[in-house]
C-alpha cells in the first residue's frame, strides 16, 4: 500500500510562484512513475505533468510547459511540482499520483492518489 500526501498549495496572484511537494509512503516510491494531475471547479481532471521513477522521461501538458517543473528525490520519496508564473486558469486542485500501469498521461493508469492541494490564482 502505498499514501501519497500533498501540501504547498495556496492562494497567490498572477505571475507568482509556488512548489507543491508529493510525499510518498512505501517501498514502491522509487520504482514508480509519478504523475500531477489538476482538477478545476466543473472539469474532469487532466493530466499536468508525469516523471519517470528515475527522473529520465518527462512529459508535460501543453498549457503548462515552460512554466512548470515537475523533479522527484527518491531518497526522500518525494515528488515536487514547481509552478512559475502562474495564471488564473491554473487554479485547481492538484493531485498526486503513483503506481501507473498504461499511459502516464492518462488518470486511469494510476493506482495511488493523494488527497489533493488547492491551488488559487487571483488575477
Amino acid at each position: 500500500q502505498v499514501q501519497l500526501v500533498e501540501s504547498g498549495g495556496g492562494l497567490v496572484q498572477a505571475g507568482d510562484s509556488l512548489r507543491l511537494s508529493c510525499a510518498a509512503s512505501g517501498r514502491t516510491f522509487s520504482t514508480s512513475t509519478m504523475a500531477w494531475f489538476r482538477q478545476a471547479p466543473g472539469k474532469e481532471r487532466e493530466f499536468a505533468a508525469t516523471i519517470s521513477m528515475n527522473g529520465g522521461i518527462i512529459y508535460y501538458t501543453d498549457s503548462v510547459k515552460g512554466r512548470f517543473t515537475i523533479s522527484r528525490d527518491n531518497a526522500k520519496n518525494t515528488v515536487y511540482l514547481q509552478m512559475n508564473s502562474l495564471k488564473p486558469e491554473d487554479t485547481a486542485v492538484y493531485y498526486c499520483a503513483g503506481g501507473r500501469s498504461g499511459s502516464p498521461r492518462s488518470a486511469g493508469s494510476y493506482e495511488y492518489w493523494g488527497q489533493g492541494t488547492q491551488v488559487t490564482v487571483s488575477s
